[in-house]
């Protein structure tokens, strides 16, 4: 039986992760689950699973937790705060991690996982938009297997050679296309996106996610962070990948050989499918999922994204040519802004503005170490803090 840690267990991943995992009770066994501050949501997945290590990295919460498990006459362990997500990540008992956790937070426990030589579930695309060199250098250093779940980036490993592992370009493979759904936008007039709410933004057309990531496929700019962490996981650069808006979700991406053949993927828009490939490759087994009916789906379309009603891909773009430390910036602040749009902050367009301006505006520095990363980072997120707040004093 194999063992499996959870990072994010109370996110949508993680859910979905702990459903396929319940399907398989003589396959694997859950030995540690972590959340920030869902008390409500790990009780009652401790309770259904019994993992030995609860981590809350909300003190409060981890209190609260203890208490109500001892309440139930459940016997896991609760720790709080990062120290203890490190430890989740690095269990010997748990060869297997999923890495779920949303944003940059979820980086240094991934690296973790990485470092203690485990298979990785990487669901958390952040860590190599921020430090793909460090992340891919611990891999291979660890002999960490790295396993993509990232729909789209599982739908590439998939189509890859027989035998392929992440992180070097094959032979004989001409270009990867990364497919998008073009969110709940797509068609939309500029001029009526400056209107958009926080509520429309997080109503996803094919798939049900979280409200950062919705956000972030609203605006395209979690294609742009797919792009570069494509580069990172598959050897390459940026000009290798194509990005295609295909609304319906069901090619999730496809790789172009040299030979003229292109391989795709198709399932559909569940995040259990690649879930389940990670957990069992190189076997396949069942996750729950509904057969794909290709007469019920119809046409499947396709259409180049809009770079001007979406800007956010192209700054993305831009910042994987760049390197260094612009996806850095890129992404701390655009979690800063995500974060104000949400909160009511700041308007929808509003976003790329603000990431375009931290793009142009903070220093980068070096980018050689961890330290040197996540201080890039806070840099980046004071900066777009401050612009928010300004903003707000001159409306």
């Amino acid at each position: 039986m194999i063992g499996i840690a959870v990072l994010g267990s109370t996110g949508s991943v993680g859910v979905s992760t702990l459903d396929v995992v319940a399907r398989h009770r003589d396959r694997f066994k859950v030995v540690a689950l972590t959340a920030h501050r869902d008390v409500d949501g790990l009780l009652k997945q401790c309770l259904e699973h019994q993992p030995r290590l609860a981590v809350m990295v909300d003190e409060k919460a981890a209190a609260e937790l203890a208490l109500r498990l001892k309440q139930n006459g459940l016997k896991t362990e609760v720790k709080a705060g990062a120290a203890a997500l490190l430890e989740a990540a690095a269990l010997p008992e748990a060869p297997y991690v999923m890495a779920a956790i949303v944003g940059a937070a979820g980086l240094e426990a991934t690296l973790a996982a990485v470092r203690a030589g485990k298979r990785v579930l990487f669901a958390n695309k952040e860590a190599l938009v921020m430090a793909g060199g460090l992340f891919m250098q611990a891999v291979r250093e660890h002999g960490a297997e790295l396993m993509p779940i990232d729909s789209e980036h599982n739908a590439v490993f998939q189509c890859m050679p027989g035998g392929y592992r992440a992180g070097a370009w094959p032979r004989g493979v001409r270009r990867i296309m990364l497919t998008a759904s073009g969110g709940p936008f797509r068609g939309w007039p500029m001029e009526r996106l400056a209107e958009v709410t926080p509520a429309e933004a997080c109503a996803h057309p094919t798939w049900n996610m979280g409200r950062k990531i919705s956000v972030d496929s609203a605006t395209m700019m979690n294609k742009g962070l797919e792009v570069i962490e494509a580069c990172w996981l598959f050897g390459t650069g940026p000009e290798r990948v194509e990005v295609l808006v295909h609304p319906q979700s069901v090619i999730h991406s496809m790789v172009e050989y040299d030979d003229g053949s292109v391989l795709a993927q198709l399932s559909n828009p569940d995040m259990r499918t690649p879930i389940a490939h990670g957990l069992a490759w190189p076997d396949r087994i069942e996750a729950g999922v509904e057969p794909l009916d290709m007469l019920a789906r119809g046409n499947l379309d396709f259409e180049p994204p809009d770079m001007d009603a979406f800007p956010c891909l192209r700054l993305a773009m831009r910042a994987a040519e760049e390197g260094e430390g612009a996806p850095v910036v890129l992404n701390a602040a655009n979690e800063v802004a995500v974060a104000a749009f949400l909160a009511g902050r700041l308007s929808f367009t509003g976003i790329a503005e603000l990431v375009d301006a931290a793009l142009q505006e903070v220093q980068r520095g070096r980018c050689a170490s961890l330290d040197e990363v996540l201080a890039l980072d806070r840099r980046a997120r004071q900066a777009a803090e401050a612009r928010v707040v300004a903003l707000a004093r001159s409306a």
